[in-house]
């Protein structure tokens, strides 16, 4: 895998007048890489249908979206989209995969990970199993947060310890918006270089989700492999958001409705 520079990774497909990247995994890889090496600083996103539509109910998260080192297409229909606006190259960059390549990558890449996010002893569990799977990952550190914003006690000791294990990056395991949220706020703010939203991954390479079969990927329908393990909590999310989604997206895709994409005001820093 080579590493594609930073500056190639520019080309968005507009969806609903949030900007994906035209990416796949390689350069998503690559370009993460690259801004471990060079010191850069910044936050990416792996958003699905669900953060789409949450973005067009929040404008202060549609700014966070835009705001973002990458923008990475988390879900099939974001990519069916892309390729109609001429963006080829366009694949599928699901953010448990993106955890994986990375962790793979270790003994070449060395870089320094920290795991932040799930239920209790879950942060503890997927660094225990990461690193079974890959003898030479480097996991600095981990950290449980609860079910609301930090307190003041808790961001010193989130800090201070973030400062002794130096990460690189910063795997984020929270819901959409809120591990966004909390990326926007915190990467300029804590000691590490990126920070990547995966949402369900961290349940996921801990066993506490199932997968979905990769046909069921490739068609577009993970999510109703998820809500069928999770319909209490996901019936809303999917249900209502997908039929919203595809509501607004045949609007857009007939151009009865017209959307600009924001600039790309990246925050990153050197």
């Amino acid at each position: 895998m080579t590493t594609q520079p930073i500056a190639q990774l520019s080309a968005r497909a507009n969806v609903l007048g949030i900007g994906i990247h035209a990416v796949d995994l390689p350069r998503v890889v690559g370009a993460i890489e690259d801004a471990v090496r060079t010191g850069t600083r910044g936050y990416v996103c792996v958003t699905s249908v669900h953060g789409i539509m949450e973005a067009r109910r929040d404008s202060e998260f549609q700014r966070i979206l835009s705001r973002a080192f990458l923008v990475t297409p988390d879900g099939m229909p974001t990519v069916w989209i892309g390729r109609l606006q001429g963006h080829r190259e366009m694949r599928r960059v699901f953010g448990p995969d993106l955890m994986l390549e990375i962790c793979a990558r270790a003994p070449s890449n060395r870089i320094r990970h920290f795991l932040y996010g799930g239920n209790p002893g879950v942060a503890e569990e997927l660094a225990t199993n990461l690193q079974a799977m890959f003898p030479a990952l480097m996991i600095v550190g981990t950290f449980t947060p609860p079910f609301r914003p930090l307190n003041e006690s808790e961001q010193a000791a989130l800090g201070k310890q973030m400062a002794a294990a130096q990460p690189d990056i910063v795997w984020v395991g929270l819901s959409t918006p809120k591990q966004e949220k909390f990326m926007a706020e915190s990467s300029g703010r804590l000691p590490c270089k990126l920070m990547i939203g995966v949402g369900a991954a961290f349940d996921i390479h801990t066993g506490r989700v199932k997968d979905a079969p990769a046909w069921l990927k490739w068609m577009g329908l993970q999510w109703a492999h998820r809500l069928c393990q999770e319909p209490g909590r996901l019936w809303k999310r999917y249900l209502l958001n997908n039929s919203a989604f595809l509501a607004a997206i045949a609007l857009q895709l007939t151009g009865l409705r017209r959307y600009t994409l924001p600039p790309h005001h990246t925050e990153i820093t050197v």
